[in-house]
């Protein structure tokens, strides 16, 4: 098995103290794996899918649609025969020889002078090819008349398999079941599905100063927001949760957590406590228990972040294994860290198909200050233009204790490593906060 060292060491740029975020991705990307075609599934019903990933593909019992019928409300009849009737002149007659409903169908065979009228989704009646909108046709008594203009072979006939043949997959292994994709199984007639165990994600906070919700605020000391900022994350990426709750600064109390996380989880995520200050005895602490492959990524606000792999025995290398990632302490580092480095090392583990954050392209309304050699993801707030292009500005102070901001915000500013400061009218990316997983 090759040695984290061995594959964090051929990471351009690699830094353990300071590397850029591209890197620090890179790095996560090659240790955060899938557990592997043994990991375990189990089927679930339709209803409890949602947010689950397959285990495999799913592969369509029947052809959708299941045979010919029409795309819209009109009159079915042969194309042939149309030709035939004008004799090339401008419109037709045809009589009506019955009508079609959807779950009713017309089962006579059309004569090739006469049309049936028929309902969306109705099957094609024997002999019909071809569907005129009803709202090109007049009709008397049992007669239609319409223009030949502009009429093809086989225009508004949906064909048996034309949206998903039999045997084919309708979904593939590693997808992330949508809503639209539960539709889509119960329109197989498929009631259940495999999916992967969810991942199990240990948390917890570090920090004296931290109390729990119910708990009297004495001076000095704040609420522990973080777990539940963490949890909310988690549980919309549909992972299972081990909420260790606070622990305090010192090395048995770390070292129990750890463990306890280590032996119970498939990923292990700490909040504060690995700033310089803090350091001395974690880094001693992790380094013994597993190995850390850096301490610090070029970002803000993040900066201070913990990423390697711990183990449950008495050595690093013995016993289960979880990969860790010691978050900063301060709310809004925690959110961007998650979402930019933590967020892909889950779906990967988990089984899923990889799935880039959303990124659209915006026009910065006012200055921004921005320091060239780290990547900033600055809190904005995003608007349409009337020419249906984006314009954002920041939602004011970017301290990474402001978590306010997060809340008042709707998108991420991304600014570059390399990039300095962005004049009004510049070109941005923005990563918007609907649809983060």
């Amino acid at each position: 098995m090759t040695t984290p060292k061995e594959l964090f060491a051929s990471v351009a740029q690699y830094d353990p103290n300071a590397l850029p975020v591209e890197a620090a991705q890179d790095i996560v990307r090659q240790w955060a794996m899938p557990r592997g075609a043994n990991t375990p599934s189990e089927r679930v019903s339709l209803h409890d899918a949602l947010g689950r990933v397959l285990a495999e593909d799913v592969i369509s019992p029947i052809d959708v649609p299941a045979f010919d019928n029409s795309a819209m409300d009109g009159y079915a009849f042969a194309a042939t025969a149309v030709t035939a009737v004008t004799g090339g002149g401008a419109t037709v007659e045809l009589p009506v020889a019955g009508t079609a409903f959807a779950g009713r169908p017309f089962v006579a065979t059309s004569g090739g002078r006469e049309c049936v009228r028929i309902m969306t989704g109705a099957l094609m009646p024997p002999g019909c090819d071809t569907v005129v909108p009803q709202e090109q046709v007049t009709r008397e008594g049992d007669t239609i008349r319409f223009a030949v203009t502009g009429i093809r072979a086989g225009q508004n006939r949906r064909l048996a398999g034309e949206d998903l043949a039999k045997g084919k997959p309708a979904l593939t292994a590693g997808r992330i079941v949508r809503a639209s994709d539960l539709g889509l199984l119960a329109s197989l007639g498929i009631g259940e599905v495999a999916v992967r165990k969810r991942l199990v994600v240990a948390f917890f906070s570090t920090g004296d100063e931290l109390r729990s919700i119910g708990e009297t605020l004495s001076a000095g000391s704040v609420y522990d927001s973080n777990r539940y900022t963490l949890f909310a994350m988690l549980r919309r990426l549909g992972v299972d949760t081990l909420d260790l709750g606070i622990v305090r600064d010192d090395r048995a109390s770390l070292e129990t957590a750890l463990r306890h996380a280590t032996h119970s989880a498939d990923i292990v995520i700490s909040s504060g406590g690995v700033s310089v200050g803090d350091a001395d005895f974690t880094r001693g602490l992790l380094n013994s228990l597993g190995e850390v492959a850096f301490w610090k990524i070029a970002m803000r606000p993040g900066r201070p972040l913990a990423f390697g792999r711990l183990w449950s025995g008495e050595r690093a290398g013995a016993g289960s294994s979880a990969l860790f990632f010691g978050l900063p302490g301060n709310p809004v580092a925690v959110m961007a860290t998650f979402y930019f480095i933590v967020r892909e090392a889950l779906l990967a583990m988990s089984g899923a198909q990889r799935q880039a954050l959303t990124a659209l392209r915006a026009r910065a309304a006012e200055p921004m200050k921005k320091r060239a050699g780290r990547t900033e993801f600055q809190r904005g707030i995003a608007t349409r233009e009337a020419d249906g292009g984006w314009r954002v500005v920041t939602t004011g102070p970017q301290g990474s204790g402001v978590l306010s901001s997060m809340s008042e915000a709707n998108c991420f500013i991304v600014l570059e490593h390399a990039r300095g400061d962005i004049d009004a009218g510049d070109d941005v990316e923005i990563v918007p906060f609907d649809g983060l997983i």
